[in-house]
């Protein structure tokens, strides 16, 4: 016991003496890259249909960081795609039918305008025509989305480097005295109107028009364009150095829900899935690139319910052929995946964006 204070005194002295440890700061590591992917009208059930539907594990499982978005805009609860898809891409509540615009119908700065003031390659994809209301969202201001010659003409004008989808029809009449085809070659783009072919440049600019309107659906013999396209746009951002932005949309699972058809929506489900695979692919081998998948809004109150009260089988349900104003998921991966767990409003959904690269 005579021991013991000065032991106790030695280590008190230690204690004063020493210096606290370091705390470790973790570095929260910036993605050089955005895709983001878009199921139009893609809710839960038409995401749980791929479990049930397709023949291996869906892409989906490969998400460890997965949220939820409320979908109502401004002033209504049940969002169409134009308000919905404004929401991601400039990061405001506005009233459907919208192009890029608020509920005062003032132009706002798009994802796509900002980050190519920064010198970011920018690409939208889409099985609709390429003016319709979620591509049109990332490059366009117009009042209301049926403005499809006006947006056709802001695309020209537009910071987009590649573009993928259908839409002809609104490129080759006469807009403002020209026509729209020769105006976007004067604008640095080369177009092709038959087929996704041909080599690609750094240093050019590039638009696929394949159709007429909207793309024809998977049923009908789509096959693989939007993989192919989307595999082409990556190659492409992959000739610079340069950060990017790449908007995906599988349009059609929307439609397929609209038509109340269960063979289209899910046929239009698995093909974007496929597509969900290979951008995580790429990702995975990047390490420097942030894929968000989600939904603008569901579509037609789809179910799987029993089949015919035999609950071994599944069968869809729709309760509506608009949309409904159910929460959508959110999936995401690679640096800054952690911020979109959790639930939130959709136009959330563009500020995270900015906020993992530092915007």
């Amino acid at each position: 016991m005579k021991y013991l204070a000065p032991l106790l005194f030695v280590l008190f002295l230690q204690a004063c003496n020493s210096t606290p440890p370091t705390p470790v700061v973790e570095e929260v590591k910036k993605p050089k890259n955005i895709i983001l992917l878009i199921g139009d009208g893609m809710g839960l059930s038409q995401v749980s249909s791929a479990y049930y539907y397709k023949e291996g594990t869906p892409n989906f499982s490969r998400f460890k960081h997965v949220g939820l978005s409320r979908t109502s805009t401004a002033k209504q609860k049940v969002t169409d795609s134009a308000s919905g898809a404004t929401a991601f891409s400039a990061g405001v509540k506005t009233y459907n039918g919208a192009i890029g615009m608020d509920v005062d119908t003032m132009a706002v700065p798009t994802i796509v305008e900002i980050l190519s003031e920064q010198s970011w390659k920018t690409g939208v994809i889409s099985t609709s025509s390429i003016t319709h209301a979620t591509p049109a969202c990332f490059y366009a201001h117009v009042k209301l989305r049926g403005m499809q010659d006006e947006i056709a003409a802001q695309l020209v004008e537009s910071d987009i480097d590649f573009f993928a989808g259908g839409g002809q029809e609104y490129f080759s009449g006469n807009i403002n005295g020209r026509n729209t085809f020769e105006k976007l070659k004067a604008a640095g783009y080369t177009v092709d109107t038959t087929s996704l072919d041909g080599a690609v440049a750094a240093d050019q600019r590039y638009g696929y028009l394949l159709d007429d309107d909207g793309m024809p659906r998977m049923l009908d013999g789509r096959g693989d364009f939007l993989g192919q396209s989307t595999q082409k746009a990556l190659g492409y951002f992959d000739l610079s150095e340069n950060p990017f932005f790449l908007m995906i949309e599988g349009s059609q699972i929307d439609w397929g829900g609209h038509d109340n058809e269960e063979d289209y929506l899910v046929s239009e489900l698995l093909d974007f899935d496929e597509v969900i695979g290979q951008v995580l692919d790429y990702a995975a081998q990047d390490g420097e690139t942030l894929v968000i998948v989600t939904a603008d809004h569901e579509t037609a109150g789809y179910t799987l319910a029993s089949n015919d009260g035999d609950y071994a089988e599944v069968k869809g349900a729709f309760a509506t052929d608009g949309h409904s104003a159910t929460l959508v998921p959110v999936f995401a991966f690679g640096p800054g995946a952690e911020a979109f767990s959790g639930v939130y409003e959709n136009n959330s959904i563009f500020h995270k964006m900015m906020k993992a690269v530092g915007k």
